[in-house]
């Protein structure tokens, strides 16, 4: 099972919703400041299930949500997913594994599994489950490549 693809929709400084691909084996996110890198990292933990907002950069919950800019108003909620493919291979009957994550501005926080609203305990057994817990992958923030 690999990441296959990411998709930040109102998430941080992702106003319109933004797709990344990613094919197996090694990959790096490169791109000047500003451009989203560490937006998109912070989304990987968050759709995974991250509790602690000072791991992703906020203070408050709706601080993931894109606060606006000059040119386009504050949205209303922030919702990011990520897929896995080849999920047969860690013993589910599903191709890819399609995990969401949303929030609006009341604070009123989903999460689902292949469009299926699940509770974050039964997401956090199931990606335990299939190899792909919070001990299993690391994110290397800025500053520690060296």
């Amino acid at each position: 099972m690999h990441l296959a693809a990411l998709e930040l929709a109102g998430f941080k400084s992702f106003a319109k919703k933004t797709r990344l691909t990613f094919e197996p084996g090694i990959t790096c996110v490169v791109g000047p400041n500003g451009s989203g890198k560490s937006g998109a990292a912070d989304g990987i933990r968050w759709v995974l299930g991250e509790q602690s907002l000072k791991s992703i950069r906020a203070k408050h919950s709706e601080d993931v949500i894109f606060q606006g800019s000059r040119s386009r108003p504050r949205l209303g909620m922030a919702e990011v997913a990520l897929t896995l493919a080849d999920a047969e291979a860690s013993g589910l009957d599903t191709p890819e594994l399609v995990i969401t994550r949303s929030i609006d501005r009341s604070g009123l926080s989903q999460y689902l599994v292949n469009g299926r609203p699940v509770r974050l305990h039964d997401l956090a057994e199931l990606l335990a489950r299939v190899g792909f817990a919070q001990k299993s992958y690391t994110v290397i923030p800025q500053g520690m490549i060296d």
